[in-house]
């Protein structure tokens, strides 16, 4: 036997190099090249009569595809109606945020119909009882295995022949046809890989649990995003009783939707209406806050975003953000300097979304630069009003998507003036209209 070739893979692309270096050459990562045994195992692939090019009208199955309930009907408008028979999700979220005990509910709701697999490669099956017990989960079809054996657990899979399965976690699981440590990228790749393609093929939902790296992204490579139907994200404080399922990717059904969930003892409890859950506890009559309604899949949520502005102590005054991009923060400062006249130069400027959801979608640029000149001059802006709108360089205020969506939820909540873009098609007298951020602070100081 020929000695086995060592290969650096990249933690983040998969990408395999015959020599280390501190930065992938593929996706330009720093520090992530690791080393690892080269692995090549044959690939059979077999033809199947069932192999035959079709038309797309005739081409899906006479199968029964409906959708399976979680038992949480926010969780499941989120996933676009349900868990689709072979659909594979991916679950990822700090250690200790709460994903194995919603993952445990969820089985515990579906076991009241079907027959359930929770795997659990971090726990023995006396600590997962415990906490059903905790939380109420404790159902005759639920099966836990406690296994970290791929190959045992692609065998009780077969034996057991379960409607709904859950991983946790794929960094755990390992399989024997390689040498590798479990939660190394190839050991990652090739567990996913194979339980991907034993729920497709025996039509069985499975959750992947996915730990996360110290920036929050997902841990291993990225093709572990690219072979599962659905990405999901976990945020929330730990200090917080909220927690907020994000859904990043989904192929069967809209990205970008959220469900929210409240942390109690007896495990999470959903929240029907989020926007009311973040507006609860907002000041009345401060300054520095202002109201967003925030989406990034059909579901709008009112947030607040607060902004704090004061004397720096410092040569370099400080900007620090939670929720938003700290780049973002930067541009809509400078923007406000050149297109207003407002000197920021010798100020701290901090911004916090609350509730602790991520923002990255550009509406938020204008709730951001109104909530820091409230702050700066220590004005108030009127509790009835809501503002969304993206930022130019030049200062413009341009459109977003889902604007009927955003005016609807504000107006649920009694928000009577809302500022939008000029270019939004609806004729309202509750909506005031801005070309420019100059515009938008002209009406604010009117008010």
């Amino acid at each position: 036997m020929g000695k086995k070739k060592t290969v650096y893979v990249c933690s983040e692309c998969g990408a395999s190099f015959p020599t280390w270096s501190g930065r992938c050459a593929s996706c330009g990562s720093w520090n992530t090249l690791v080393e690892e045994r080269e692995e090549k195992t044959a690939v059979r692939r077999i033809p199947s009569e069932a192999s035959r090019p079709e038309p797309i009208t005739t081409a899906r199955s006479s199968q029964d595809y409906s959708r399976i309930s979680t038992g949480i009907n926010t969780l499941d408008e989120a996933l676009g109606g349900g868990i689709v028979p072979g659909q594979v999700i991916l679950v990822s979220g700090e250690p200790g945020i709460g994903k194995s005990t919603l993952l445990l509910q969820i089985c515990s709701n579906i076991a009241d119909s079907h027959k359930v697999l929770y795997i659990s490669g971090e726990e023995s099956a006396h600590q997962v009882s415990l906490r059903g017990e905790r939380i109420g989960a404790l159902k005759e079809n639920l099966l836990v295995l406690a296994e970290t054996n791929l190959e045992v657990i692609l065998q009780a899979i077969k034996e057991e022949k379960p409607s709904f399965i859950v991983l946790d976690s794929v960094q755990t699981v390992y399989s024997q046809q390689l040498e590798s440590a479990p939660g190394s990228v190839s050991q990652v790749r090739h567990v996913s890989g194979e339980i991907t393609a034993i729920a497709k093929s025996l039509d069985i939902p499975v959750i992947i649990v996915g730990q996360v790296t110290k920036e929050g992204s997902i841990a291993g490579p990225k093709v572990l995003e690219h072979i599962v139907d659905t990405v999901a994200q976990f945020e929330g404080e730990r200090g917080h009783a909220y927690r907020v399922l994000k859904i990043i990717k989904n192929r069967f059904g809209a990205a970008g939707e959220l469900a929210v969930f409240s942390m109690e003892d007896s495990g999470l409890r959903e929240v029907a209406n989020p926007s009311s859950f973040f507006l609860a506890e907002r000041p009345e009559g401060k300054a520095g806050s202002i109201i967003f309604p925030y989406t990034e899949g059909s579901k709008p949520v009112l947030v607040e975003i607060q902004a704090l502005v004061s004397k720096t102590v410092y040569a370099v005054p400080q900007r620090k953000t939670q929720g938003i991009d700290i780049n973002r923060l930067a541009i809509i400062t400078a923007i406000l300097e050149k297109e207003t006249g407002i000197f920021l130069k010798d100020r701290d400027i901090f911004v916090n979304v609350v509730g602790g959801i991520q923002i990255k979608e550009p509406a938020v640029d204008l709730p951001v630069a109104l909530a820091v000149i409230s702050s700066l001059r220590n004005v108030p802006v009127p509790s009835g009003i809501a503002a969304f709108g993206e930022l130019g360089l030049t200062g413009e205020v341009r459109s977003v998507y889902y604007t009927e969506h955003r005016i609807k939820e504000a107006r649920k909540f009694g928000f009577d003036k809302i500022i939008v873009p000029a270019s939004t098609q609806l004729e309202d007298s509750s909506l005031i209209k801005i070309k420019n951020l100059q515009q938008a602070l002209e009406y604010l100081n009117g008010t």
